[in-house]
């Protein structure tokens, strides 16, 4: 396993996707392989491994292929795997882009969500067909794809409730776009662009209709029972514009629209309740609000 990068998937499907795009960017440059740490996941009652509705490399590493678990132990002594003969050990230091692990090389273990599009903006084009669906869309969502691809001036809208909302500390820690915060978005692609029509893609679609007043005439995506977020995401990625919530799965949803002249409106103020420097989160092409 002299070669193997270990990635540690945590969260959910988006922030597994920035874990992934960092393995997988090194991998290219260094030649490794990528063996997914799903530990963590196992023990998390709320997620699971999301990335296998994707065309992704590597795979779930074997028990007997697992590098020292993060903990601390490892926090206070990084370099006692390798003194045990295992990977290098990398935990995230900061929100913040850090040029030093854009140039790793195996073996290591990455722990972090290494948010930032500069950890793999040279291999973006790998990146995107990685993330291309590993099935055909369900009769449904491919009706909708059609009908995104008629529509000349289609804008994804995503609005993220849920845990946001749900769960205090989530609540505290995110916080949630407000209806203000989506009029003004809105009002922003309406003056630049005639005939906007409006995808809105959330789970609490019931929540947008009461309180989204400006996009009444939209398209509000009723989610789907079937878990496979991906297929979603997909969607959103085929509109020729997005305004995206403070979420990774609207990150990525705008993200992996390969169209240089899409307008993207994100958030200005990323979390609530953290002090993260999100300077390196955002595209430079996106426009924040």
């Amino acid at each position: 396993m002299s070669k193997a990068i270990w990635l540690e998937l945590t969260g959910g499907l988006g922030n597994q996707m920035f874990q992934y795009a960092l393995g997988r960017a090194l991998a290219l440059r260094s030649g490794g392989e990528l063996l997914f740490d799903t530990r963590v996941l196992a023990r998390d009652p709320q997620r699971s491994y999301a990335l296998d509705g994707l065309r992704v490399a590597g795979r779930i590493a074997l028990p007997d292929e697992l590098p020292m678990r993060w903990g601390r132990v490892t926090r206070r002594a990084p370099w006692l795997s390798r003194l045990l003969g295992g990977p290098r050990l990398i935990a995230e230091r900061g929100f913040a882009y850090d040029p030093a692990v854009a140039i790793l090389a195996p073996p290591v273990a990455l722990h972090g969500n290494w948010q930032s599009e500069r950890y793999f903006a040279d291999a973006g084009a790998t990146i995107r067909g990685d993330f291309a669906l590993a099935e055909r869309l369900d009769e449904r969502r491919e009706a909708l794809a059609d009908e995104i691809a008629a529509t000349p001036q289609s804008v994804s809208v995503h609005v993220r409730r849920g845990d946001y909302v749900s769960n205090p500390t989530a609540n505290a820690y995110h916080g949630t776009c407000v209806p203000a915060w989506y009029a003004a978005a809105k009002a922003r692609l309406d003056a630049a662009l005639p005939g906007a029509r409006y995808f809105v893609f959330s789970d609490d679609v019931a929540w947008g209709r009461a309180n989204l007043a400006e996009f009444g005439a939209a398209d509000f995506v009723e989610p789907a029972a079937d878990g496979r977020d991906e297929r979603d995401m997909h969607l959103m990625s085929l509109c020729r514009h997005h305004i995206i919530a403070n979420s990774s799965f609207s990150w990525w949803g705008a993200w992996l629209d390969p169209r240089a002249d899409k307008r993207v409106i994100a958030p200005a103020r990323w979390f609530a309740g953290a002090a993260h420097d999100t300077r390196d989160l955002i595209p430079p092409t996106w426009e924040r609000l």
